[in-house]
């Protein structure tokens, strides 16, 4: 995949969900007039429930959004595939013969979909590619900027390291399933920046994202390096960052190495104010649950300038090049910004995360 250049410092921005929203698709007109009303239906199939992002964010956001943009004429037909490919091969089958007008689709695994998204372009369902590059026809795709969540990991590690980093020092990567097209990307992005500046003791790809995996793998990695011996772990996702972390303290580690994430997941979060976890990254997902909302009505209404406006970068897949894509940036959360990003995103509540539990831990950093 091409990833598009975003020029913003990804260690300091934020976002407002304010001006998430790129266009109203239902509500501005580009000329022509469209080719469905507002009475459409929108599949939305999501892939997995490790990551609490999905049930709690995702659809939710994505559901708010079709309504908003429809004037509540529209519905959305939702299945979550549970980790399973081919249980969404089914569920996308489903929504071929309810015949919906459009499919938003975030694949368990990007190349065995790729028949069923032809069955759908060959029905007259577009589909657009929600948050991991499908394979086959699909119409657009949507996601944060890969490659960059991967460079901020990295980059994020070595300056944990500090100025006392050597290149001899041991690196555990623990990456993401190997049937996500997405977990390659973190990964190239993460080598990037630790080529070269740190020795790759292990390295893993993570069955399903299961952050029971991950503890497995983290475990097996300990026996072979030693736990001492540990200098820092890249985690390509909150969920696998518990495991690792889980399996270090079992092993005895009292003074954690620093350990990345992704997903600023609630428990994520405590970790980073406690210090059990470094960093993760924050992705805004009510900026791509509603934008690729405006993608799909645009899409199913013919209002092609809408969608042109929303789909203005390019990548390529396996199997089709030139797709009109938007990547969405990405923002490292760390202790010093959790009440700038996720807070005042209104993802989480200081009072969610403050527990009393880390009550201590939160006024040390000024968290209230």
């Amino acid at each position: 995949m091409r990833r598009i250049a975003i020029s913003v410092a990804a260690s300091t921005m934020t976002f407002s969900l304010a001006a998430c929203s790129v266009l109203n698709a239902s509500e501005s007109g580009d000329g022509a007039s469209p080719t469905k009303g507002n009475d459409i239906t929108v599949g939305l199939l999501l892939p997995e429930t490790e990551n609490t992002r999905y049930e709690q964010f995702d659809y939710p956001i994505f559901k708010q959004k079709v309504a908003s943009l429809t004037r509540d004429q529209g519905k959305v037909e939702y299945a979550n595939a549970g980790a399973d490919a081919a249980k969404q091969t089914q569920q996308l089958q489903q929504m071929i013969d309810d015949k919906v007008d459009v499919i938003v689709l975030d694949a368990v695994d990007s190349h065995a979909i790729a028949s069923g998204v032809e069955k759908a372009k060959d029905a007259g369902i577009p589909v657009i590619a929600y948050d991991r590059l499908a394979e086959g026809p699909i119409d657009a795709y949507i996601s944060f900027d890969n490659e960059l969540v991967g460079e901020v990991q990295g980059r994020s590690l070595i300056e944990a390291l500090g100025d006392d980093i050597d290149s001899s020092d041991k690196i555990v990567m623990m990456n993401g399933s190997p049937t996500d097209p997405n977990a390659k990307q973190f990964k190239a992005g993460a080598m990037s920046q630790l080529n070269g500046k740190v020795t790759i003791a292990e390295s893993f790809d993570t069955k399903d994202w299961k952050p029971v995996n991950a503890e497995a793998n983290m475990a097996q990695a300990i026996q072979s390096i030693g736990k001492d011996n540990i200098a820092a772990v890249y985690s390509a996702n909150d969920g696998m960052a518990g495991g690792v972390i889980k399996a270090l303290e079992a092993a005895g580690v009292t003074e954690l190495p620093p350990v990345t994430g992704q997903d600023a997941e609630l428990a994520a979060v405590q970790r980073i104010v406690t210090g059990e976890q470094y960093m993760s990254v924050y992705k805004s997902y009510p900026q791509e649950a509603e934008n690729a909302a405006e993608m799909a009505v645009a899409r199913v209404q013919g209002r092609d300038i809408q969608f042109d406006a929303l789909t203005r970068d390019r990548v390529d897949s396996p199997t089709h090049k030139d797709i009109p894509a938007q990547l969405v940036p990405v923002v490292a959360l760390t202790k010093e910004n959790i009440e700038e990003t996720v807070v005042a995103d209104g993802i989480h509540k200081v009072s969610d995360i403050c527990t009393a539990r880390i009550a201590s831990d939160c006024a040390e950093i000024g968290l209230k």
